[in-house]
């Protein structure tokens, strides 16, 4: 490892190691115990480490040693090997107060697979670029090991957003332009504004990030100082900038369909599904749907006579 990369990795293990809510380490280490020693580490990110509320959804990765020490069936297991990761719901109780989280499994080599600039998959670079926290680790080694593979996601970006970007610009303008085009690639429901607000939360760590990334990257940058934020010039030629952008247009024609084959595997893996449903609807409309255990045995054969009902009792008008 070069000493700029060790650098990165220091910032990002550094960045991991931030305080998290009591609660929500309880409910990781809850998770990271259904998978004995096989789980190396859980990370939480997303706007509930933003905002340190805990009434919606958590959002966390699980990141294995190998898929067999997860609870899976099978056929899950070959759904998260050939298309990971898999996705769960899961509750936990805390301080008489339920918590709720979304969970996606996959294992440490499949995370740093994905999390590179180069891979076809942009959807682990794209959230891990972003801050996270380390909310369960198996013991130091692993902690370094998952900080190694979060910068992997941090050079990944930073790449792009060097080749995407602007020629010259502020450290906000080259992450304004790459989070752009992946929330534009992405099925998403949030507001075209969204990639600048992220930005806007933490803009003095996006600016140290990306020069720490750009130097772990080996990508030459002038910078120029002046009213505000120092403007930023990546050496990049007009021939690498070029062929960029057309692996980006790659990429973007890819993201909606792995989206989609995402969400149609999920309706066979989804573990919790059922469970998920009820509270999305309760949250939403105020009506507490009961889940039978046949339900939780069976989501997508309950669904159908389940919404009927609701739809029929006016919840879902």
């Amino acid at each position: 490892m070069t000493e700029a990369a060790a650098t990165l990795t220091r910032f990002v293990a550094d960045e991991l190691d931030r305080p998290i809510a009591p609660a929500v380490t309880t409910f990781a280490a809850e998770l990271a115990a259904r998978g004995g020693r096989g789980v190396v580490g859980v990370l939480f990110y997303g706007s509930a480490l933003r905002t340190g509320a805990t009434d919606g959804l958590l959002d966390f990765y699980v990141l294995l040693d190998q898929l067999e020490a997860w609870d899976q069936t099978p056929f899950q297991r070959a759904g998260n090997r050939r298309l990971p990761p898999n996705v769960e719901y899961a509750e936990s109780t805390a301080a008489g107060m339920t918590l709720r989280a979304k969970l996606a499994v996959m294992t440490l080599e499949q995370f740093v697979d994905h999390a590179r600039a180069m891979s076809l998959d942009t959807t682990i670079w794209a959230r891990f670029a972003q801050p996270a926290g380390l909310a369960w680790r198996r013991d130091a080694f692993a902690g370094q090991q998952i900080a190694e593979a979060v910068a992997v996601a941090c050079r990944g970006a930073a790449w792009w957003a060097a080749h995407l970007g602007p020629e010259r610009g502020r450290a906000g303008e080259f992450w304004q332009a790459l989070f752009s085009r992946t929330y534009a690639s992405e099925l998403r429901v949030e507001g075209t504004n969204r990639p600048g607000s992220i930005i806007d939360a933490a803009p003095e760590r996006y600016d140290a990030m990306l020069r720490l990334a750009w130097a772990a990257e080996g990508i030459e940058f002038e910078e120029r100082g002046g009213t505000g934020a120092p403007v930023l010039a990546p050496r990049i030629s007009e021939q690498q900038r070029a062929d960029a952008k057309r692996a980006w247009r790659t990429r973007a024609r890819l993201a909606k369909p792995l989206n989609l084959a995402r969400l149609a595997k999920a309706a066979f893996t989804f573990s919790g599904g059922a469970d998920y449903i009820a509270w999305k609807i309760e949250r939403h409309s105020g009506h507490k749907e009961i889940v039978t255990p046949f339900q939780r045995r069976h989501p997508l054969l309950a669904a159908g006579p389940a919404l009927w009902r609701l739809w029929r009792k006016g919840v879902l008008r």
